[in-house]
């Protein structure tokens, strides 16, 4: 595996850095847009299904706490969601009765949240989708799973290398 760190850093020449910027902003944007276009399949599926109680963003919330039992911010560290899109969700969820809290015995400022049936049906909506469009991605979506796994992988390094400016002020 080719470590970044381990490599002498090259000062890039202006004109790798002229080609590598419109690059760049392109990918910053299809990042942006993907996350757009998710909520939109999500939203599509439960229209088709007549699910109007539930938006995307709470149902991949849902699919992110799964089978777990866990405090919101755990959720938050685990999804990287924002704190107050998180409270404001789970409210909403909780309300709906599609997730339940209750009061950690261990420490009684923590709420520890787990799906509902009702969000366990949810989550397994979102299961079946999934499943589906890992069906049709190398057919349908002309993905291999070496072209994803390369995709991943780059995703993971554009993660890391974000991570990287806030902790250490690049």
């Amino acid at each position: 595996m080719n470590n970044l760190y381990a490599q002498p850093l090259m000062p890039m020449h202006d004109e790798e850095e002229i080609q590598l910027e419109p690059t760049y902003l392109e990918c910053l944007s299809l990042v942006e847009r993907l996350h757009r276009r998710l909520l939109d399949v999500i939203k599509d599926e439960f229209e088709r299904l007549g699910w109007h109680e539930v938006n995307a963003v709470q149902a991949l919330l849902l699919h992110n706490i799964g089978d777990n039992e866990l405090t919101a911010g755990e959720l938050k560290s685990r999804g990287y969601y924002l704190g107050s899109n998180v409270s404001y969700n789970l409210k909403k969820l909780v309300d709906k009765q599609f997730v339940e809290h209750k009061r950690s015995t261990e420490d009684k400022r923590s709420v520890r949240i787990k799906l509902t049936i009702k969000g366990q049906e949810v989550r397994e909506t979102l299961d079946e989708l999934f499943s589906r469009q890992i069906a049709q991605i190398e057919q349908v979506g002309d993905l291999s799973l070496g072209e994803m796994s390369i995709f991943v992988n780059s995703l993971r390094k554009l993660e890391r290398f974000w991570a990287d400016q806030i902790r250490f002020r690049l």
